[in-house]
């Protein structure tokens, strides 16, 4: 039998590890379309196996995060093989022979799930993103668990490229959800993902940084009463830092500050490992802010050089089911025709072509064909 109450669930909490579902995001010019192998997936015993591909990878530039040109695997909907609870992922790149690929040729990888509803929108709930400085994630699976049934469907999306500098040919990416079986009597906590981004509702979730210093953010209220068990966060470079705080109290939940990397690429962001206080208790009749800070030093804009989410793993109280998405609700449809890549561009540009509107114009918008990016 599972703990239900606060005390018990602090004393197997403070052994638990952070599962971190953080969007990893970019931008990138279609460099083509093509046939490529349908996306599938199989249960191999302990793990649901997602491939994608072959795809083909023609030699891009090294430069820029935006230089690379971008292919993009059709959109693809997977569904479960089994009951149970994910517990971790792996993912890597191969070829046709099984050997190993550069994990730099995967720009970003997503999973939805278009039945559920997000923690903050009712828009599809994100599963799982990773790009390519995503390292392996496993959880304490005798604790925590993500519940998952047969059938249960996943949209796939992904951006692949190429930044080798040579061509690569019959490139698969193999993403694999690591499980325990139901009918065991782990994991003892139910644990759900959830995203928040500044760019929400929905549309491309890249903006553009001002010279100086700038600030963006975005209020919601989550949809159920439950606990932040672990929460972090993605930006890009010559960001300051990353918040998730209660608007009422302006207290601050959470703060993720930049790791450097190689260069003026980052490293990562600090994470918070609130199960070690027993997670954080949040609540449908408060607002919280997720608010992003950019200080540009350059005299000019960085066209779409910035984005901000924060992402992590929230267990709900009161036995409360996840709720199912309503599909009627316009939301929901402008955010699912947008990463089925129906719609193209930012929140006002994917409401006009949704009305059958033209786009409004844009110094930086993509180039004609870009299909849109689900970050």
């Amino acid at each position: 039998m599972k703990p239900r109450n606060l005390e018990e669930m602090k004393v197997f909490a403070k052994t638990a590890w952070l599962w971190l579902l953080v969007a990893v995001v970019g931008t990138g010019q279609v460099l083509r379309a093509q046939d490529m192998g349908e996306t599938s997936i199989a249960d191999e015993g302990n793990r649901f196996a997602i491939t994608i591909g072959p795809v083909d990878l023609p030699a891009a530039g090294e430069h820029s995060h935006g230089a690379h040109g971008g292919v993009w695997p059709p959109v693809a909907e997977v569904q479960i093989p089994g009951h149970g609870y994910v517990t971790g992922f792996e993912w890597e790149i191969v070829n046709a022979s099984g050997e190993q690929m550069p994990r730099a040729v995967l720009h970003h990888l997503n999973l939805i799930d278009p039945r559920h509803r997000e923690l903050f929108l009712p828009i599809s709930q994100r599963v799982a993103a990773v790009g390519n400085e995503t390292q392996d994630i496993k959880l304490p699976g005798f604790f925590l668990g993500y519940p998952v049934m047969a059938g249960q469907p996943i949209v796939v999306s992904a951006m692949m490229h190429n930044p080798t500098g040579a061509e690569l040919n019959d490139v698969y990416v193999k993403f694999y959800l690591n499980y325990t079986p139901t009918g065991r009597p782990w994991p003892l906590f139910d644990v759900f993902p959830f995203q928040l981004d500044v760019a929400f509702p929905a549309g491309d979730k890249s903006f553009s940084i001002p010279p100086g210093v700038s600030t963006w953010s975005y209020d919601a209220s989550p949809a159920m009463p439950g606990r932040l068990m672990g929460i972090g966060g993605h930006l890009h470079p010559h960001a300051v830092n990353i918040t998730f705080s209660d608007v009422e109290t302006g207290e601050v939940i959470y703060e993720g500050l930049p790791i450097p990397g190689e260069g003026e690429e980052l490293g990562g962001v600090t994470i918070g490992k609130l199960y070690l206080r027993g997670g954080e208790f949040i609540s449908p009749e408060k607002t919280y802010r997720v608010s992003v800070t950019y200080d540009n030093p350059f005299p000019d804009s960085l066209p779409e050089g910035g984005m901000g989410v924060v992402g992590g793993i929230f267990m709900p109280t009161g036995g409360y089911p996840w709720p199912t998405a309503d599909v009627s609700d316009e939301l929901y449809q402008l955010d699912r025709n947008h990463y089925l890549r129906a719609l193209q561009g930012k929140m006002d540009e994917i409401m006009a072509q949704s009305a059958g509107d033209p786009l409004p114009p844009a110094e930086d918008e993509h180039p004609a064909g870009t299909p849109a990016h689900e970050h």
